[in-house]
């Protein structure tokens, strides 16, 4: 110890004993005191405040292992506490280091009060604030008017929060923002550790970046690795594409989310949702499959396509078009349209359905099957229909009796939501029942190469049969009852979706309802 320095302590020593009324010790038991350790002057009124002591030059105070140094300070001996003003610093141990202009410490509670150009440095972490207060037995600082967190990761700041050095977690309050050179977090509540670089999501927050946007209330996100899990209904919004799910696994990097419970994408461009119980969306590549209960709804039309499968995948094509594909189980249903098949393709270029494996096909009381559908769209209605292969339509007019026509190949076309004509080719056959005056006359049976039919208000309204042709009229009387169907006729209306929510409904077609087996779609 310098000569100086021992002097000085005797000095201070003296002006106690000179002083035994004043200098009663108010450290509360259990608590230590706050020592000085070095000043270059003392002074202090005897008759004013004795025990306000003002000390000038190199002032370097102790509690415990705690250090305090500032240019000039007011000791409180008395009551435990200072006053430090200028070039004030604070040590505690080798790792924590407060800087700032101003500081007011409370030895009994072991309080510091930090004002004006505060800086708390820990490691590599640094807070910067105006307003600090740092708790010696929590080790914790306090901020509550705007503060700034840095470490070599990101830039935290907020109006209102702390950090432990202990925990290394730092807690956020209101107008939160963490900016990292890959994106920028928005907050109204952040925790984040500074040792895993992991920021936790507790409020409203928005993440904002070059690949889109993220919005969620509750998760947690790694910015080293840009790995997060986003919960309550999060948000993932990438141009036009908009990702939505109970909790979501996102990985940044790779552009790839995996949803978990009521995940739904949203194209807003192609006015196109895709919905599941489980799926997973790739950002970069535009790639999507939804299943468990997977619904797919298109409304770009007149009229909202609903449709169901097992699993639904999507896939962008050059970016202007989607391209879905259903698998086991899909069933469809529009007001003017309703369907079921093994597998399908939807083309949101062409809107074309390609339906494969058993598909049937129903437009108010007709029903078309047979080994593939194609089914095209247009602005608000059905376009046409394109039986392949083998063609079967069917339209109801009783429980018993049905118009048939059946062939090799057959198109059905629409106008409106109506069936207007509908060609067949080879091998083409077909049963009508003529009503005249209400009543059925009996039953038409041709056969013919190729034949059309125009329908006005679902009644025959022409038949035309070429190149040569033969039939024959049954009157009803004399009808027995295997002639009052084409061979392979079936009646699928247990099949039939009734509503959009009736593409839930589990159904199987009954034993040996399958006229005919096609390959089913390749997945």
């Amino acid at each position: 110890m310098r000569i100086k320095d021992i002097a000085f302590a005797l000095i201070c020593n003296l002006l106690f004993f000179c002083n035994p009324v004043q200098a009663q010790d108010s450290v509360a038991t259990g608590k230590t005191k706050v020592y000085l350790e070095h000043a270059n002057t003392l002074s202090f009124n005897k008759e004013i405040n004795p025990d306000n002591k003002v000390l000038i030059g190199d002032v370097v105070f102790r509690h415990d292992s705690s250090y305090m140094y500032c240019d000039s300070a007011y000791f409180f001996e008395l009551t435990n506490s200072l006053e430090a003003f200028s070039n004030v610093r604070m040590e505690q141990g080798d790792t924590l280091f407060i800087y700032g202009d101003w500081l007011y410490y409370d030895g009994n509670t072991q309080l510091a009060r930090l004002r004006k150009n505060v800086r708390m440095e820990n490691n590599q972490v640094t807070l910067f604030t105006d307003s600090l207060n740092y708790s010696r037995p929590e080790n914790i600082g306090y901020y509550f008017d705007g503060g700034l967190v840095v470490d070599e990761e990101n830039k935290l700041s907020s109006s209102f929060g702390k950090y432990s050095p202990d925990t290394k977690l730092a807690v956020f309050n209101d107008s939160v923002k963490l900016v990292n050179p890959q994106f920028i977090l928005y907050s109204d509540t952040l925790h984040y550790n500074t040792d895993s670089k992991i920021a936790t999501i507790l409020g409203p927050s928005v993440i904002e970046s070059d690949s889109g946007t993220v919005n969620s209330s509750r998760g947690w996100y790694n910015t080293e690795t840009n790995i997060s899990l986003l919960l309550d209904r999060s948000q993932l919004v990438s141009g036009n594409r908009i990702l939505i799910g109970d909790s979501i696994s996102y990985d940044k990097n790779s552009g790839f989310s995996e949803v978990f419970g009521n995940m739904s994408l949203r194209d807003t461009s192609q006015m196109i949702i895709l919905e599941g119980q489980y799926g997973y969306y790739n950002e970069k590549t535009e790639f999507a499959l939804a299943t468990d209960s997977a619904r797919f709804r298109e409304y770009s039309q007149g009229d909202t396509l609903y449709l169901y499968a097992d699993t639904l995948q999507m896939t962008t094509i050059e970016s202007s078009y989607r391209e879905l594909k259903a698998y086991y189980g899909v069933r469809f249903y529009r007001i003017d349209l309703q369907g079921v098949c093994d597998s399908m393709l939807f083309n949101t270029l062409d809107s074309i359905l390609y339906m494969y494996t058993d598909p049937v096909v129903w437009n108010e009381e007709y029903q078309l099957y047979g080994d593939t559908i194609l089914v095209y769209l247009n602005d608000s209605t059905i376009d046409h229909a394109h039986i392949i292969q083998f063609a079967f339509a069917t339209q109801f007019l009783d429980t018993t009796y049905y118009n048939q026509l059946k062939g090799n190949d057959m198109i059905a076309y629409f106008e409106g939501s109506a069936m207007r004509r509908i060609d067949v080719s080879g091998n083409a056959e077909s049963i009508f029942y003529p009503i005249d005056n209400g009543s059925m006359i009996g039953l038409n049976q041709t056969r013919s190469a190729y034949l059309s039919i125009w329908l006005e208000e679902n009644k025959l309204e022409r038949l035309k049969l070429w190149p040569n042709s033969e039939g024959s009229l049954i009157p009803i009387p004399d009808l027995l009852p295997d002639q009052k169907t084409l061979k392979d006729f079936y009646w699928f209306d247990y099949l039939r979706p009734m509503d959009k929510n009736d593409i839930y409904r589990k159904v199987k077609r009954n034993t040996g309802d399958s006229p005919r087996r096609s390959n089913k779609f390749v997945h």
